[in-house]
């Protein structure tokens, strides 16, 4: 298969990302198609549509064998369940989908760029196709969730105190807001006195989790945090 593009997400590494596609609609993205794929004629017709699905490729490094059971974060960590009854990145193939909004079109020197939002993809990310969503198709409001149904409300109380809050863009706090409250963290961890810190438009959000109420205590620029890890 041939990639045909990559997003470009407020998101340099893997912890943090949304667990899946809408969840936080705040979150915006830019879809950049490869060279050969940038043709206007690519995307004609595609204004007309709310909503895109994304087949994209996870950024896992590859596996020599696959497994039938994973064990789902949001179960804690210690519940096997079957890898095709999750939407767990350790797949046979590393294949991801998501529903994005499509908030614009653009024609650029660059061709086609498609700004998106509510995506759970990493920066860099491979697209191998794009689709409409059509809803009297693809929606069905009926149908049962599962287990994930019992995690679908979940959601931390937030405390980001506004001097902190300010040192980010305007245009990315609230995104920022509701990503934290979606809990980072794997569902097995609960240590009230354990730093966490999510990277995410240039910054590294720290923050701890206690009782249900996440607390950032510090924004730091993320070249800056990097440096302190060395």
């Amino acid at each position: 298969m041939n990639i045909i593009a990559h997003i470009h997400t407020d998101f340099p590494q893997k912890f943090g990302i949304p667990r899946q596609s809408g969840l936080v609609n705040s979150l915006r993205g830019e879809i950049i198609f490869t060279p050969e794929y940038r043709s206007p004629d690519a995307v004609k017709g595609l204004e007309g549509y709310d909503y895109l699905w994304l087949l994209w490729q996870f950024q896992l490094p590859p596996r020599a064998n696959w497994a039938a059971t994973v064990k789902p974060p949001r179960l804690g960590g210690n519940t096997a369940m079957g890898v095709f009854a999750t939407r767990s990145p350790f797949r046979p193939n590393p294949i991801g989908l998501s529903s994005v909004r499509l908030e614009q079109v653009s024609l650029t020197s660059k061709g086609p760029v498609l700004t998106v939002s509510g995506a759970d993809l990493r920066d860099g990310t491979p697209i191998y196709d794009i689709k409409p969503y059509l809803p009297f198709t693809d929606s069905h409001p009926e149908a049962r969730c599962g287990f994930a149904g019992d995690r679908q409300d979940y959601a931390l109380e937030v405390d980001f105190p506004p001097a902190l809050l300010n040192l980010l863009p305007k245009d990315r706090q609230q995104a920022a807001l509701e990503l934290l409250s979606q809990d980072p963290r794997p569902s097995y961890h609960d240590d009230p006195l354990r730093k966490y810190g999510v990277a995410f438009a240039g910054f590294d959000l720290r923050f701890t989790v206690e009782k249900g109420r996440l607390t950032v205590f510090a924004v730091v620029p993320l070249a800056q945090s990097l440096w302190e890890q060395l």
